[in-house]
Protein backbone atom coordinates (compact mmCIF):
# COMPACT_ATOMS: atom_id res chain seq x y z
CA UNK A 1 0.00 0.00 0.00
CA UNK A 2 0.91 3.35 -0.56
CA UNK A 3 -0.17 6.88 0.75
CA UNK A 4 -0.93 8.92 -2.53
CA UNK A 5 -0.15 12.91 -2.83
CA UNK A 6 -3.53 14.67 -2.97
CA UNK A 7 -4.11 17.61 -5.36
CA UNK A 8 -4.80 21.01 -3.77
CA UNK A 9 -6.97 23.45 -4.97
CA UNK A 10 -6.95 25.56 -7.06
CA UNK A 11 -4.95 22.84 -9.16
CA UNK A 12 -6.63 22.13 -12.90
CA UNK A 13 -6.47 18.58 -12.56
CA UNK A 14 -9.47 18.68 -9.93
CA UNK A 15 -11.70 20.04 -12.89
CA UNK A 16 -10.94 16.45 -14.99
CA UNK A 17 -13.88 14.55 -15.29
CA UNK A 18 -12.98 10.69 -14.57
CA UNK A 19 -13.39 8.01 -16.87
CA UNK A 20 -16.35 4.89 -15.62
CA UNK A 21 -13.96 1.94 -14.86
CA UNK A 22 -14.08 -0.60 -17.78
CA UNK A 23 -13.26 -3.37 -15.12
CA UNK A 24 -12.69 -3.92 -12.06
CA UNK A 25 -9.62 -6.14 -11.36
CA UNK A 26 -6.75 -6.45 -9.48
CA UNK A 27 -5.01 -2.67 -10.47
CA UNK A 28 -8.80 -1.22 -9.31
CA UNK A 29 -8.43 -3.21 -5.88
CA UNK A 30 -4.97 -1.67 -5.55
CA UNK A 31 -5.61 1.24 -6.45
CA UNK A 32 -8.48 1.51 -3.66
CA UNK A 33 -6.18 0.23 -0.77
CA UNK A 34 -3.82 3.06 -1.35
CA UNK A 35 -7.01 5.47 -1.46
CA UNK A 36 -8.20 4.40 1.82
CA UNK A 37 -4.33 4.21 3.35
CA UNK A 38 -3.92 7.90 1.86
CA UNK A 39 -7.67 9.15 3.33
CA UNK A 40 -7.02 7.49 6.92
CA UNK A 41 -3.59 9.48 6.80
CA UNK A 42 -4.53 12.44 6.00
CA UNK A 43 -6.97 12.37 8.39
CA UNK A 44 -10.33 12.28 6.14
CA UNK A 45 -13.84 10.48 5.62
CA UNK A 46 -13.85 10.63 1.73
CA UNK A 47 -11.55 10.47 -1.54
CA UNK A 48 -12.16 10.88 -4.75
CA UNK A 49 -9.29 8.88 -7.22
CA UNK A 50 -9.55 12.74 -9.06
CA UNK A 51 -7.91 14.04 -5.58
CA UNK A 52 -5.09 11.71 -6.27
CA UNK A 53 -5.18 12.72 -9.81
CA UNK A 54 -6.29 8.91 -11.13
CA UNK A 55 -8.87 9.99 -13.45
CA UNK A 56 -11.46 6.57 -12.89
CA UNK A 57 -14.23 6.64 -11.27
CA UNK A 58 -13.76 5.42 -7.67
CA UNK A 59 -14.54 6.78 -4.18
CA UNK A 60 -14.01 5.64 -0.51
CA UNK A 61 -15.45 6.71 2.36
CA UNK A 62 -15.62 5.75 6.07
CA UNK A 63 -17.34 7.87 8.62
CA UNK A 64 -16.45 4.99 11.73
CA UNK A 65 -14.53 6.58 14.09
CA UNK A 66 -12.29 3.32 14.28
CA UNK A 67 -11.48 3.03 10.42
CA UNK A 68 -13.60 0.07 10.51
CA UNK A 69 -16.47 0.86 7.72
CA UNK A 70 -14.84 1.57 4.71
CA UNK A 71 -17.07 2.01 1.42
CA UNK A 72 -15.87 1.49 -1.94
CA UNK A 73 -18.25 3.20 -4.57
CA UNK A 74 -17.42 2.25 -8.42
CA UNK A 75 -18.44 4.41 -11.07
CA UNK A 76 -21.24 5.45 -8.92
CA UNK A 77 -24.36 7.19 -9.86
CA UNK A 78 -27.09 9.11 -8.12
CA UNK A 79 -30.55 7.80 -9.39
CA UNK A 80 -32.95 9.40 -7.05
CA UNK A 81 -32.51 12.00 -4.37
CA UNK A 82 -35.22 14.30 -2.36
CA UNK A 83 -34.82 17.34 0.30
CA UNK A 84 -32.26 19.57 1.01
CA UNK A 85 -29.77 20.24 3.88
CA UNK A 86 -26.82 22.31 4.47
CA UNK A 87 -23.83 20.68 5.92
CA UNK A 88 -20.58 22.51 7.23
CA UNK A 89 -18.15 21.03 4.42
CA UNK A 90 -14.34 20.35 4.28
CA UNK A 91 -12.07 18.43 1.35
CA UNK A 92 -8.61 17.20 1.64
CA UNK A 93 -7.82 19.28 -1.45
CA UNK A 94 -9.22 22.70 0.02
CA UNK A 95 -6.94 22.15 3.17
CA UNK A 96 -8.61 24.22 6.29
CA UNK A 97 -11.21 25.30 4.29
CA UNK A 98 -14.95 25.07 6.19
CA UNK A 99 -18.29 25.92 4.32
CA UNK A 100 -21.71 25.35 4.34
CA UNK A 101 -23.27 23.79 1.24
CA UNK A 102 -26.43 23.10 0.79
CA UNK A 103 -27.20 19.29 -0.92
CA UNK A 104 -29.89 17.26 -1.15
CA UNK A 105 -30.87 15.76 2.42
CA UNK A 106 -31.27 11.65 1.13
CA UNK A 107 -29.33 10.00 -1.99
CA UNK A 108 -30.08 6.43 -3.55
CA UNK A 109 -26.79 5.67 -5.25
CA UNK A 110 -26.03 2.35 -7.57
CA UNK A 111 -22.40 1.53 -7.61
CA UNK A 112 -19.86 -1.17 -7.87
CA UNK A 113 -18.07 -2.81 -4.56
CA UNK A 114 -14.33 -3.39 -4.68
CA UNK A 115 -15.20 -6.51 -6.47
CA UNK A 116 -17.27 -5.73 -9.36
CA UNK A 117 -20.63 -6.68 -7.82
CA UNK A 118 -23.36 -4.05 -8.51
CA UNK A 119 -25.26 -2.32 -5.44
CA UNK A 120 -27.64 0.22 -4.50
CA UNK A 121 -27.57 2.13 -1.43
CA UNK A 122 -29.84 4.70 0.13
CA UNK A 123 -27.96 7.16 2.37
CA UNK A 124 -28.72 10.17 4.26
CA UNK A 125 -27.28 13.04 6.65
CA UNK A 126 -23.56 12.99 6.52
CA UNK A 127 -23.23 9.71 4.46
CA UNK A 128 -24.90 11.61 1.41
CA UNK A 129 -23.36 14.84 1.98
CA UNK A 130 -20.02 12.38 1.51
CA UNK A 131 -21.51 10.86 -1.51
CA UNK A 132 -22.86 13.92 -3.34
CA UNK A 133 -19.08 16.08 -2.71
CA UNK A 134 -16.68 13.21 -3.84
CA UNK A 135 -19.40 11.98 -6.99
CA UNK A 136 -18.43 15.91 -7.80
CA UNK A 137 -14.61 15.17 -8.07
CA UNK A 138 -15.42 12.47 -10.47
CA UNK A 139 -17.18 15.34 -12.54
CA UNK A 140 -14.64 17.52 -12.13
CA UNK A 141 -16.29 19.78 -9.45
CA UNK A 142 -14.85 20.97 -6.05
CA UNK A 143 -17.19 22.10 -3.23
CA UNK A 144 -15.84 25.78 -2.91
CA UNK A 145 -17.60 26.18 -6.29
CA UNK A 146 -20.69 26.28 -4.62
CA UNK A 147 -19.23 29.38 -2.91
CA UNK A 148 -19.74 32.91 -4.06
CA UNK A 149 -17.55 33.89 -6.45
CA UNK A 150 -15.95 36.40 -4.08
CA UNK A 151 -15.46 33.40 -1.21
CA UNK A 152 -14.09 31.24 -4.05
CA UNK A 153 -11.27 34.22 -4.78
CA UNK A 154 -10.39 34.60 -1.29
CA UNK A 155 -9.85 30.63 -0.49
CA UNK A 156 -7.82 30.31 -4.06
CA UNK A 157 -5.49 33.08 -3.02
CA UNK A 158 -5.33 31.85 0.44
CA UNK A 159 -4.29 28.66 -0.67
CA UNK A 160 -1.52 30.00 -3.46
CA UNK A 161 -0.66 32.30 -0.43
CA UNK A 162 0.15 28.82 1.47
CA UNK A 163 1.33 27.07 -1.16
CA UNK A 164 4.20 29.44 -1.91
CA UNK A 165 5.09 29.83 1.69
CA UNK A 166 5.64 26.33 1.66
CA UNK A 167 8.13 26.56 -1.37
Amino acid sequence: MAILDILTYPDPRLHKVAAPVEEVNDDIRQLVRDMAETMYAAPGIGLAATQVDVHKQVIVIDLSEDKSALQVFINPKIVSQCGSQEYEEGCLSVPGIYEPVTRAAEVTVEALDEHGKPFTLKADGLLAVCIQHEIDHLLGKVFVEYLSSLKQTRIKNKLKKRQRERA
